[in-house]
């Protein structure tokens, strides 16, 4: 078992305190009807949902009885239709074809309707416990940071290798609290905007975080090519230095200079307090002051990016910041920053 399949395993046991209602469960009619229901939803708005599936609907039978117009009325709000439809297809499948036995092998869960690789693992995993390493967007962001993965997480030859980096380190033995682990750390630690590192487990073995890259990774094709984007640059300012680094990853402005980056699939609204949150949870330091900007734009040939700048003064420059350099104020001046960049030091505001 790796060092960190270990630690994570520790952590769940001790500090994993994340609750919902088809956790450790082994009846696979509840898993697949929790992952289908989150297929294209966020855990807090599917949690009712699934309560009244299996109020109404308590076995994949009652389900498969059940008719179109009154399921539709109950799924109403989840949006994504389809899954419905596979939902009903599938229940009816099982109940009037397989005598209402759900199927035990894998390669059989993934023949049903509207069942992928990852659900299908995430079945065989918590219900059968078999070993099958479960693969979503949390698994993904926590094993690009841990590994220093620098390959974009949506091309079909990454999933292929994160996939083989997450079957390495599944716990073979415990395949389903493992795959509920790495999923929980990767939703209440890990977490894609504001990831929790200055009380994380993994900082010791953590890729990312050692090398100061936390905030690029993971890296997302589709994110690279958005129409808008949307960035957040921390201006990190110790006595009269500022942090900078090169942009070297093949995206727009290469071999630009930018200070330190977040970018958000959709816009995010940044205060003091979610700043100050943000600025401890990645470098364990309390900001001593912080400004934040107006909204920045620039439309380049096929994008358009929006971008906030958000002032940070410490008092000590964080370790792990490796990735770039501290700068003093008067020598920006000499180094070339995207026109959004330059823009800002127009401004009054730095």
């Amino acid at each position: 078992m790796s060092l960190f399949s270990k630690k994570l395993l520790q952590w769940n046991e001790h500090f994993n305190t994340r609750q919902m209602p088809w956790k450790g469960i082994k009846e696979p009619y509840k898993i697949w009807l929790s992952e289908v229901i989150l297929q294209q939803t966020r855990v807090e708005q599917g949690w009712n949902y699934y309560e009244k599936f299996i109020e109404n609907y308590p076995t994949i039978c009652d389900l498969a009885k059940a008719q179109d117009e009154v399921v539709f009325k109950l799924w109403e709000g989840l949006g994504y239709y389809n899954r419905c439809k596979n939902l009903l297809f599938t229940a009816r499948y099982i109940c009037d074809k397989l005598h209402g036995k759900f199927p035990e092998k894998y390669e059989e869960v993934l023949d049903l309707k509207g069942v992928g690789s990852y659900t299908a693992s995430a079945i065989c995993s918590f219900a059968y416990n078999l070993p099958y390493a479960v693969v979503d967007g949390n698994v993904f962001r926590v094993l690009s940071r841990i590994y220093g993965i620098e390959k974009p997480i949506d091309s079909i030859d990454s999933k292929k290798f994160f996939t083989q980096i997450a079957q390495e380190n599944l716990d073979k033995k415990e395949p389903a609290f493992y795959n509920q682990a790495i999923m929980d750390f990767g939703a209440t630690v890990c977490k894609p905007v504001n990831p929790n590192c200055a009380n994380c487990v993994m900082t010791g073995i953590c890729e990312a975080h050692n090398r100061g890259i936390v905030n690029l990774l993971p890296i997302k094709e589709k994110m690279l090519t958005r129409k808008t984007r949307y960035f957040t640059w921390f201006i990190l300012s110790v006595k009269n230095e500022l942090f900078i680094h090169k942009r070297i990853q093949n995206d727009i402005w290469q071999n630009l200079h930018e200070f330190y980056l977040q970018e958000n699939e959709e816009k995010f609204l940044w205060n003091e307090e979610k700043a100050n949150t943000f600025i401890y949870n990645q470098f364990s330091k309390s900001p001593v002051f912080i400004s934040i900007s107006k909204e920045f734009s620039q439309q380049l040939t096929h994008q358009k990016i929006k971008t906030i700048f958000i002032f940070v003064e410490l008092k000590h420059k964080p370790d792990s910041l490796k990735s770039g350099m501290w700068v003093e104020k008067d020598t920006l001046s000499t180094l070339a920053f995207p026109k959004i960049i330059n823009d800002y030091f127009l401004s009054p505001s730095l």
